[in-house]
């Protein structure tokens, strides 16, 4: 298949520019089976898709305040955009300026203090802070760094609610947003239910918006991401099994989490980078279901939920919840998914 094959149109007002009220207070739109018809629901109807002994996996990570603001020496503006922390006091970040800063050359935030460039690792420049460490900086002077297609300024909210209720490993500059939806009530109800939980680790980077440039899916370089699923998350879905239970990802960073975990067949502890670029044509090993957002076209992550739950059905999913005025992205609406070969 071609990076085109995943295209789509979508109506610029359904793009999701803040969140709802209440977080599950969103639309769930349900595709669990070859032969049926997307349904429309709510997403506080999601403890009547599950059942006893069901396994949610959820990623934990938290959103930094990753996106300062400064000048260059010369005077020009910088926005910087904390990709990973390599230590207290270097990290590896997308900076934007009229002109790319020159190794050795140094960046003065918003307080004051300087950053130095140390140089260039691909397409992110290795910073080095001088007087104070990175994360003093961001919690001090850092925005939340909101998606490319939310076009606004973050405000308040935002520090709450571009974050999960469960967020607490910090190294992401994008949320797992349909954990999003998740709240405390929602999780009572689900726990009363015997729904069990477990959670991976997976630091969502600022590639997750790039765009696939190659329409040769095979010539697509896939960025790097940290997780980690421990040998906890592991024990919990072999429990899962022998009660009969699916295992339900939440987001595609739990599938992705999960299926690295289990590359070569089987689903051990892992901790370190994965490149996994799961698109048509992967046999998924660990996940039955998922729980997703909608997702840009053209997409690595459309990419993604067309491999799980059927290239044809998920285009017409798609065009369904245009039709049906869904809100789309981070802020956006919810979809449960069944795996196609499980439907």
């Amino acid at each position: 298949m071609r990076r085109s094959d995943f295209h789509y149109e979508l109506p610029a007002e359904l793009i999701a520019q803040h969140p709802l009220p209440e977080r599950s207070g969103s639309r769930l739109l349900v595709l669990d089976g070859l032969e049926t018809p997307p349904r429309d629901r709510m997403f506080t109807d999601l403890p009547s898709l599950l059942k006893p002994h069901d396994l949610l996996i959820f990623n934990n990570t938290q959103v930094m305040r990753a996106r300062l603001f400064g000048h260059k020496e010369t005077g020009g503006q910088v926005e910087i955009l904390i990709e990973r922390l390599l230590d207290a006091r270097e990290a590896l970040a997308h900076v934007r300026a009229s002109k790319s800063p020159k190794p050795g050359s140094r960046i003065r935030v918003t307080d004051g203090a300087w950053l130095s460039v140390v140089g260039r690792e691909g397409d992110l420049f290795r910073l080095r802070a001088l007087e104070s460490d990175f994360s003093e900086q961001m919690a001090q002077h850092g925005h939340m760094p909101l998606p490319p297609y939310i076009h606004r300024p973050d405000d308040v909210l935002d520090e709450s609610r571009y974050q999960t209720v469960f967020a607490r490993r910090t190294g992401a500059v994008a949320a797992p947003t349909a954990a999003l939806h998740f709240d405390e009530p929602m999780l009572a109800r689900l726990d009363a239910l015997g729904v069990a939980r477990a959670e991976i680790t997976l630091h969502v980077g600022a590639g997750t918006f790039q765009p696939v440039r190659e329409d040769d899916l095979e010539r697509h370089h896939m960025h790097s991401e940290w997780l980690e699923v421990d040998e906890t998350v592991c024990e919990r879905i072999e429990r899962t099994r022998q009660l009969g239970g699916r295992v339900i990802a939440v987001g595609t960073t739990s599938v992705r989490s999960l299926e690295t975990a289990a590359t070569d067949g089987r689903l051990r502890p892992f901790r370190g980078e994965s490149q996994l670029f799961i698109r048509p044509g992967y046999r998924f090993k660990v996940v039955d279901a998922m729980i997703t957002n909608f997702h840009l076209p053209e997409s690595t992550l459309l990419m993604l939920v067309a491999a799980f739950s059927g290239y044809s059905e998920i285009m017409k999913a798609y065009r369904h919840a245009i039709d049906q005025r869904y809100r789309f992205f981070s802020y956006g609406d919810a979809m449960f998914l069944t795996r196609q070969d499980v439907a």
